[in-house]
């Protein structure tokens, strides 16, 4: 960690003269206080290198030389960041991964909804069941899902807990990714122990292919590296402002601030007003940052957040994530790529086809549905493809776990399914069978793109069948 002057000092807190939304309300100051003491000597959880290597990569994902793949928890949840759940999200992510390569041929850009992700935004500040009211539950970061007093209080003793799951998640990350478990001639394993499903047994022929690709060049005396290890970058919502300065640091070499809880941090679409504290915060730090973007976006709004965030206009810093829902996004999104295009500062579009497409059950399960997050998708692809701009990446939430949470999909689950398994304490999540599909989908997507534009691919995906 650099020195910290005096300039470094008020960038670092410029944040406070602004607007907070969405902070918890801690009783305990002081305790608040000693725990990010605590934090601020902690090591950093990632490193300014890797924050730029992915700012390059993403910088590439807006000129269309690559594709994002954003995946993982809604929330994550410290009773469920264990050694097996993490490789479970990692493969799924991987998998994905794979089949967008090919259908793409494009490099994919890995990224994780994890080891950072504890903390959400809320509708309401409270909660009330059977006439009690509480504060509401802000993730495991802030408080503990269970509804009594003692455990909806803000704790500042989660913030060192949530340093530490994230540190260990990190480490299983590295060490799934760098230490053989991603190598593809092991790609087959991916598949061990999952139902026999049309996802799975897609992915298992085209891991045939792969397979058969890898023979040749191992006979051919190719060594490549890259087939062994990949690079897999951290992301999390932005939101606890405390928690995000605590972990900032000076880089030693440049003396710019890097936000080192995460990779790639975004701001959402509850906190991304220009005059509010979480813009604030992030234009002083160096990372690439996302910001999501609903249906009553503006061009100007676009516009002024690149005024507030980019203002050197440099490819891979700033990326827009739009999450509208199927409808909305429809109606929405051309003038914003309109407005984009006219503006011609680099950036890079993702999309988030969870967050509206989110209903509620007639059981009273909050759930979505499959198609409308696939119809979200494919009218992403057309706006771009009619504004003449690049479609960068998509953001979902995912579990590796065969949960139903989600209805549709191939195995047809309904509202009744909902009842099976459960699990998400915020919001529905896609199991590793439809985050699978969604992918053979969006590879198809791509492949369409390309052949528009007049890039052969070496093989052509065949259809699933969807309708979107």
């Amino acid at each position: 960690m650099g020195f910290v002057d005096e300039k470094t000092t008020r960038a670092l807190n410029s944040w406070r003269s602004c607007l907070a939304n969405q902070q918890p309300n801690y009783p305990d100051q002081e305790q608040l206080q000693e725990k990010l003491a605590d934090l601020r000597t902690r090591p950093p959880l990632v490193f300014a290198g890797e924050v730029d290597a992915l700012k390059e990569l993403l910088g590439q994902a807006s000129q269309g030389k690559a594709f994002v793949l954003t995946g993982g928890d809604c929330a994550e949840t410290f009773a469920e960041s264990t050694a097996n759940r993490v490789r479970l999200k990692i493969q799924t992510i991987l998998q994905m991964a794979i089949v967008l390569t090919y259908g793409a041929s494009l490099p994919i850009v890995k990224m994780g909804r994890m080891a950072g992700q504890y903390a959400k935004p809320r509708s309401s500040d409270t909660e009330t069941r059977d006439g009690v009211t509480l504060p509401s539950y802000r993730g495991d970061a802030v408080n503990s899902f269970e509804f009594t007093p003692e455990a909806r209080r803000p704790d500042p003793a989660r913030l060192l807990d949530t340093y530490t799951r994230s540190g260990t998640t990190l480490n299983l990350i590295r060490a799934f990714t760098q230490g053989g478990y991603a190598d593809l001639h092991r790609v087959h394993e991916w598949n061990r122990g999952f139902i026999s499903n049309p996802a799975y047994k897609r992915f298992d022929a085209l891991a045939s292919d792969i397979d058969r690709a890898i023979s040749f060049m191992d006979a051919a005396g190719v060594n490549a590296d890259e087939l062994r290890t990949v690079d897999f970058y951290s992301a999390h919502e932005s939101l606890l402002l405390e928690y995000e300065q605590a972990m900032t640091r000076v880089d030693s070499r440049t003396g710019e601030l890097y936000d080192t809880s995460a990779h790639f941090l975004w701001i959402g679409e509850r906190t991304r007003q220009l005059d509010g504290a979480h813009v604030e915060q992030l234009s002083q730090v160096a990372n690439p940052i996302g910001v999501k973007i609903g249906p009553n976006a503006t061009g100007d709004d676009l516009a002024r957040l690149q005024d507030r965030l980019n203002p050197e206009a440099e490819p891979g810093r700033l990326s827009f994530i739009t999450r509208m829902g199927s409808q909305e996004l429809e109606a929405a999104l051309p003038a914003l790529l309109e407005a984009q295009l006219r503006d011609g500062r680099p950036v890079t579009w993702m999309c988030d086809p969870m967050h509206g497409n989110t209903i509620s059950s007639s059981s009273g399960y909050k759930t979505r549905s499959f198609e409308c997050i696939l119809q979200e998708v494919a009218k992403f692809f057309t706006a771009h493809q009619e504004a003449g701009t690049i479609p960068g990446g998509i953001h979902v939430e995912l579990t590796g776990d065969d949960v139903t949470e989600v209805i549709g999909g191939s195995e047809h689950l309904t509202e009744d399914s909902l009842k099976n398994r459960y699990e998400t304490l915020v919001d529905p999540r896609l199991n590793h069978q439809q985050s699978l599909e969604l992918a053979f989908q969006v590879a198809e997507m791509l492949q369409k793109r390309h052949d528009t534009l007049g890039n052969p691919l070496r093989a052509p995906l065949e259809p699933w069948g969807y309708t979107v």
